[in-house]
């Protein structure tokens, strides 16, 4: 059967790479703002570059926070990658105080430059999981490197909520967060090699599941 996975068009994203790597791995994935597509969806993929307050400003205006909210209550797979991870969070301080989905109890900060080798962060760096039994991880061995690009964390409420640990500098963040049905990463699968692409695998087959 194939899996059908929306990928979230709200005017900001990495849109083709994610969609290049579903389809290298035989899933049937859709670029799309229309909500019945995505609601329909056997799970969605939330992408994001960018900045915070537009990101969350173009989701508004096409009504796609409540969508989004409504999959989540609904149970179904969502993914949320870099920006769209940080989206799931109560609130932002980049360039203001910016509310956000408010999916993962907790904040968005910026690297502190004083404790961190430079900011943005690019590039390859390790991750610690948690839990080496999510299936998310499937196959994964702990501590691999992912590729980021980011200037801004996010801070869970809840240690329940963290999936994934990275080292920065000084600051240890968040690097994967989960919550039922919802799970999420700062760094970008897609441009990670094969471990990325093994995590999107892993999520097709949880939402064939």
């Amino acid at each position: 059967m194939t899996v059908k996975i929306a990928i979230i068009d709200y005017g900001i994203g990495n849109l083709k790479s994610i969609y290049k790597a579903l389809h290298h791995l035989n899933a049937d994935g859709i670029i799309t703002s229309n909500p019945k597509v995505i609601t329909d969806a056997d799970g969605v993929i939330l992408p994001g570059v960018g900045a915070f307050g537009d990101a969350m400003k173009n989701l508004y205006e096409n009504n796609l926070n409540t969508v989004i909210i409504d999959i989540v209550k609904d149970k179904k797979p969502l993914f949320g990658v870099c920006l769209g991870q940080q989206m799931l969070f109560s609130n932002s301080v980049e360039m203001g105080h910016h509310k956000g989905l408010n999916i993962i109890e907790g904040e968005v900060l910026r690297f502190d430059i004083l404790k961190v080798d430079k900011v943005p962060q690019i590039g390859w760096n390790n991750v610690e999981f948690t839990d080496e039994n999510h299936f998310l991880l499937q196959g994964i061995p702990n501590n691999s490197y992912f590729y980021f690009v980011h200037s801004y964390y996010g801070i869970p409420k809840n240690d329940e909520n963290v999936l994934g640990k990275t080292k920065y500098g000084e600051i240890e963040f968040c690097s994967i967060v989960c919550k039922d049905n919802v799970i999420a990463t700062q760094f970008h699968p897609e441009k990670s090699s094969k471990y990325g692409i093994m995590m999107y695998q892993n999520f097709i087959h949880y939402c064939r599941k």
